[in-house]
């Protein structure tokens, strides 16, 4: 009871701290005005899975109500984007993902820290959307076996396959992105992997570079037949730290419509920070 009790205070200090660190970069930041046009096609490009920009965007997220303890389950996701140029007509856009993970009393063997496995996704995209306006791209999906422990990864190599199509009309942009992962070696006594990924996505982009933001990222898993399906609100806002530095910065809430046996339930918290790299 004790450490539960210390655990909540140490979670609402960190979330104190971390929102205190984003109002700090906001009130440091250059504002965006409503003629900054290149703000706004920046903040169009980061609505853009497959964009031809560099961003290396830092994700944190918060959720309760997890594990067979019900503890909180708090994770910063480091998603580095590159494109690169194949020829006159493709790119190739490498998208991974790799959580830094704190689980606080919620599993058996009580809280873990480290890393988590990785998804690495590799796509390719023609540089001219279609016709009639869309954007696409598909290529593989790998799931490595990073974590640092081993409630915090599956023990598995996977791959698979993963795809995105979008379309930006004005102001606005939608589509949606999945993926399907297999494993296929590792550690033989733990759980396969066979899930699907699932994120459409919409968004509106005002004349100051704010973005507002709607998605799920639902996963379903083949081997237990469960749904996981967070619906995520974001505002994002685009800045310049000191002159020329370009990024982007967001607050968000998330809720848990459906999540697996003792997955996180109701209300959690997302902050995003990505720096970008226009060329």
């Amino acid at each position: 009871m004790f450490r539960g009790v210390f655990t909540d205070k140490f979670n609402k200090r960190r979330m104190r701290s971390l929102t205190a660190v984003w109002l700090g970069v906001f009130a440091l930041a250059t504002p965006v005005t409503a003629q900054d046009s290149d703000s706004v096609d920046l903040a169009k490009k980061m609505s853009n899975p497959i964009s031809s920009l560099i961003s290396v965007p830092f994700q944190y997220n918060s959720n309760s109500g997890y594990g067979p303890n019900e503890g909180t389950q708090n994770y910063m996701n480091i998603q580095p984007v590159i494109p690169f140029s194949l020829n006159d007509d493709w790119n190739v856009i490498s998208r991974t993902i790799l959580p830094v993970i704190s689980n606080n009393g919620n599993m058996p063997g009580g809280s873990a820290f480290g890393l988590g496995d990785t998804v690495q996704s590799v796509f390719f995209s023609p540089k001219a959307p279609t016709s009639g306006g869309l954007i696409w791209g598909a290529g593989p999906a790998f799931l490595l076996p990073t974590a640092t422990e081993e409630s915090l990864g599956s023990g598995k190599w996977g791959a698979g396959v993963t795809a995105v199509a979008l379309k930006q009309t004005g102001a606005w942009t939608f589509g949606g992105l999945g993926n399907h992962i297999w494993s296929v070696a590792g550690d033989s006594d733990r759980a396969d992997v066979n899930s699907t990924y699932l994120q459409p996505f919409m968004s509106y982009t005002t004349k100051s570079a704010t973005s507002f933001a709607l998605n799920t990222e639902s996963t379903y898993n083949w081997e237990t037949e469960q749904w996981s399906v967070p619906i995520n609100l974001m505002v994002n806002q685009m800045i310049k730290l000191g002159k020329k530095q370009p990024a982007q910065i967001g607050l968000g809430v998330r809720y848990w419509a459906q999540a697996p046996d003792g997955g996180p339930e109701g209300w959690g918290l997302r902050l995003n920070f990505a720096l970008l790299y226009p060329k």
